[in-house]
Order: C-alpha cells, then structure tokens, then sequence
C-alpha cells in the first residue's frame, strides 16, 4: 500500500509539472530582462497630435485622451497609419505600443523611419515591424534597415518578445547618429548596428519621418499568406502614447529648391555635432546595456539574415566586420 501510494504521488507530481510546462509554453517566453538604465527618461513625452499628423485611413484614427493617444485600426476597409509632423537627421525617437490581442494573424504593426517619398530611388528607411501570428500571443517583433536604396540586401533580425504585447503599454525606441543605430524595447537594446567602414555606403544618411502604421500583411507576414487576416476578428486596434521625438530638425530652405533642407537641432546638441543627442551615454552602449543586448539576443532572437547562408552565398560585409 506504502508503495502504491508513493507511486501515486510520483505520477501526480510528474503530472503536475507537464501542466505548469504547458502553461508556460502557451505564455511564451518567460524570461525577467535585466536592469537597464532607461534611456526614455532622459526626454519628455509628448502628445500624439502634437508629433503627428494623418499619414491615411484618417478614418480609422482616433485621438483619446484629448490627443495625448490614439487608436489606429485595420479592418475590411483600410488600414492606417500617422507620420510625424517633422523630418529627423539623427536623433532618440519612442512610442509606446499597446498591440491588438486574439487572432493576429496577418496584421502588421511597423513604427519605423524612411524617406522615401523625397528620394524613391534612394531612400533609407530604419524599421520595427510586429507582425502577428496565429497565436494570440505569438506576436514577432522584425527590425530592419536600408540605407541609400539598398532594398535588394534584407537586413532582417527577428524576436520573440518576452511579455504579452496586447496587455498593457511597451515602449519600441529607434536610437540613430553618426556612431550606430539601436533598436531597443523597454529600454533594453535588442540589436546595434555599428557605423563602420563595412556598412557605411547602405547606412541611413539622410533626414527621415516617424511613422506608425497598421495594415494587413497576409501576403508576406505569416508563412508566405499561408494564414491570412481573419476580418472575423476586426477591429484590430493598437493604441499609441508616450512619444518621444529628439532629433536634429529639418526644415525646408524656402529660398532653394524644395529638396534642399537645412537641419535645426535641438538644444541637446553642441555647435561642433549633429547628433542632437551627443554624449557619452548615446555613443556606445554602456556595460549594462551589452549585457541586456547579449541577454536578448541569446534568448530572443531567431532569425538573423547573418545568419542565413541559405539565402545569402555571400554574407553582406558587416556580418563578418569585428
């Protein structure tokens, strides 16, 4: 009977540890990010319809909070998007997301920079792309960047984030100057592109938009289109807030032709640079912010077109910089 009994607590202990693995791997990761140093409090927050304007589906936009948010919607009849009121070379830019929840499969969330209707042959574009799967919480969040119309050479690093995106606010920050570009979430940096030699003829160079979108991605986002947007669960709604916009403003020169801009940066930055945010703190990432970089690339990232000998023969030069 003793033995029966010690049997029957072994296999309802084992039981009850299959059941707590399968909750967690229905959660998805659930790793705790280390400290880091937040880099958003260094700037204020602004509101929405103070930083940007209707990019389109203005019908599907809607300001809250007496604009200090707002909702932009996917549903059968468009997507939307807002693209900011200014033009940035270089700079510290932040919203904060919160994502649409239940069947995602299809949508896409970009909140990215890009030129590209001033210079369409040559435009250089810095993105973060969430794109929704078929699992409600199975959100991947892609960076990627062009520079100089390098369209051809996909730069593409793809997450696991390591939170529920569709429960509350997290803050997606794009850091840009003459020294690198960092891709961070809740201030922890999930990928560097160093400005060396071997990247410098494709690195972002020009004055570039903020703009958030939502839109259906069905062809691309998921498998190739093998599960497309599901219009059964639209509305699908991602609510905006916490902007933030540092950067070394361009103007129009209303003395010479229209593509020539003149930049007016912010206070942040000293006479001798263009990096409106300049200083030690911006230049290279501090020691805790390698380790919190080593932490989500080593838990979190999947797929990495350095990586991928399939689709490249030949790696682009700045995989195999040191």
């Amino acid at each position: 009977m003793e033995f029966y009994l010690h049997d029957r607590k072994i296999v309802l202990s084992q039981f009850l540890i299959l059941c707590m693995i399968i909750v967690v791997s229905c959660r998805g990761p659930v790793y705790k990010p280390p400290e880091i140093e937040k880099l958003t409090d260094h700037f204020s927050r602004l509101s929405v319809n103070q930083s940007y304007n209707v990019f389109y589906g203005g019908s599907n936009i809607h300001m809250t909070n007496n604009g200090s948010s707002a909702e932009i919607i996917l549903d059968k009849s468009s997507g939307s998007g807002l693209i900011s009121k200014d033009k940035y070379y270089y700079g510290f830019f932040n919203a904060a997301l919160k994502l649409p929840a239940h069947f995602t499969s299809g949508v896409v969330v970009a909140f990215y920079m890009s030129n590209s209707d001033v210079f369409p042959h040559n435009h250089d574009e810095i993105d973060f792309e969430l794109l929704g799967h078929e699992k409600r919480r199975d959100w991947v969040l892609q960076t990627n960047l062009y520079g100089n119309g390098s369209v051809h050479t996909g730069r593409e690093e793809k997450f696991y984030l390591w939170f529920d995106p569709t429960l509350d606010f997290h803050d997606y920050t794009i850091l840009w100057n003459n020294h690198h570009i960092v891709f961070l979430v809740d201030n922890v940096p999930i990928r560097e592109v160093v400005h060396n030699t071997a990247i410098s003829s494709v690195y972002p160079s020009k004055p570039m938009s903020i703009i958030v979108t939502i839109w259906d991605g069905s062809e691309w986002a998921t498998h190739g289109g093998k599960y497309p947007v599901n219009y059964n669960y639209a509305p699908f709604i991602t609510t905006m807030k916490g902007i933030e916009l540092e950067g070394c403003i361009k103007q129009q020169n209303n003395t010479n032709s229209s593509s020539i801009l003149t930049p007016t940066c912010s206070k942040r930055s000293s006479t001798s640079s263009l990096d409106p945010v300049d200083g030690e703190g911006f230049i290279k990432l501090s020691s805790q912010q390698m380790a919190g970089l080593d932490w989500a690339r080593r838990k979190h990232m999947f797929y990495s077109y350095c990586q991928d000998t399939k689709r490249y023969k030949v790696l682009p030069p700045e995989c195999n910089a040191t």
